[in-house]
């Protein structure tokens, strides 16, 4: 269950003027189309626009305080090199991956969980940058209306973007133009190009044999990605999240892609009903609740009366990936080739 901690006064309150002023001084250089005020200047002058889900602001200077409000914005920004322009991050997960560590251990630790307004505000932040819309409520970070009329600009991924067309872009080509976008307002336009064609170029490798991806009677194969279990439930990826376009990619469909959410709870019997050519299984050890790890979720595949008959657990057609790297972020595209390799491996490609 997600920490909620009740901020929604807080702007009403008497100590928001001074850390209204805490901000108005840390975001010296950041103008927006909404109303944000602030000197220009700076030892990194420039001039960026940025368009973030239906926000548009203008930077006179790179931002020198950015706040990551969720894992996944935080490995972005590392990714880019940008972790001595962070004044936070907040609401990891499971643990930074190996190639982070040393980048994360320089940026303060603002919040555990979810931020709320006043830990975000203690930072004074000049831009902070979200993976998801929820992240910006008035009981978490505060809305975005509320930030930028603190002189903050925001950022969500073009992924969570409810203005976005999904049939139009692929989720992983909205994660490209977020590092496009990133790179601009920061001045790291090369490095974020550069990064946005090798992650191009490892999408396109994963999809090489997706054309000649066949199952059972020469159909396409079909796929159970089963995320996570609690209280004995499992919840597997529907049609809106990541994975039912990694299936797109390889040449395999996501066995629920008839449900209209993200990660749905369902039952075991409905699992068994769509008796899926194989099982992805996200590895969310790190985590620690109870039936996250890879090895709890095929104990309790394996003692499910009617799971346990499935071809695919008693033929072991399971392909593990990191969990975290399922829903989209700067590190999808390595679950994706897992995804290819495992398939390759199971005899569905040649």
């Amino acid at each position: 269950m997600r920490h909620r901690a009740r901020i929604g006064i807080l702007f009403a309150l008497p100590f928001a003027l001074p850390l209204a002023l805490a901000l108005a001084l840390a975001t010296t250089g950041c103008s927006t189309t909404t109303g944000d005020r602030a000197p220009k200047g700076g030892p990194a002058a420039r001039t960026a626009a940025l368009d973030s889900c239906g926000r548009q602001f203008s930077f006179d200077r790179s931002p020198q305080r950015a706040v990551a409000l969720d894992q996944t914005s935080t490995e972005t920004l590392l990714e880019l090199g940008l972790q001595d322009r962070m004044a936070g991050t907040a609401n990891l997960k499971t643990k930074i991956p190996a190639q982070y560590q040393d980048a994360y251990a320089k940026v303060p630790v603002i919040a555990p969980k979810i931020a709320t307004g006043e830990q975000l505000r203690s930072a004074a932040p000049d831009f902070v940058v979200a993976g998801s819309t929820d992240l910006y409520t008035k009981d978490r970070a505060g809305t975005r209306e509320e930030l930028a009329a603190l002189g903050v600009p925001t950022f969500v991924s073009a992924v969570d973007c409810p203005q976005h067309d999904e049939a139009a872009k692929s989720p992983f080509e909205l994660l490209f133009s977020d590092y496009e976008q990133l790179g601009k307002v920061f001045g790291g336009e090369e490095r974020a190009g550069r990064l946005a064609q090798e992650q191009r170029a490892a999408v396109a490798k994963a999809g090489e044999n997706a054309a000649g991806a066949t199952a059972r009677g020469g159909k396409q194969p079909t796929v159970v990605y089963l995320y996570s279990v609690f209280n004995g439930m499992p919840y597997v990826a529907g049609r809106t999240g990541l994975p039912s376009e990694m299936s797109r990619i390889v040449g395999a469909k996501n066995a629920f892609d008839d449900v209209a959410e993200d990660w749905p709870e369902v039952s075991w019997e409905e699992v068994a009903r769509r008796d899926p050519d194989f099982i992805v299984i996200g590895d969310l050890s790190e985590r620690g609740r109870p039936g996250d790890s890879a090895a709890e979720k095929r104990a309790t595949m394996a003692g499910d009366p009617v799971v346990s008959k499935l071809a695919a657990v008693r033929e072991n057609r399971i392909i593990e990936v990191p969990g975290i790297e399922l829903d989209p972020s700067v590190r999808s595209v390595h679950a994706l080739g897992l995804l290819a390799a495992g398939m390759k491996d199971l005899g569905y490609v040649r």
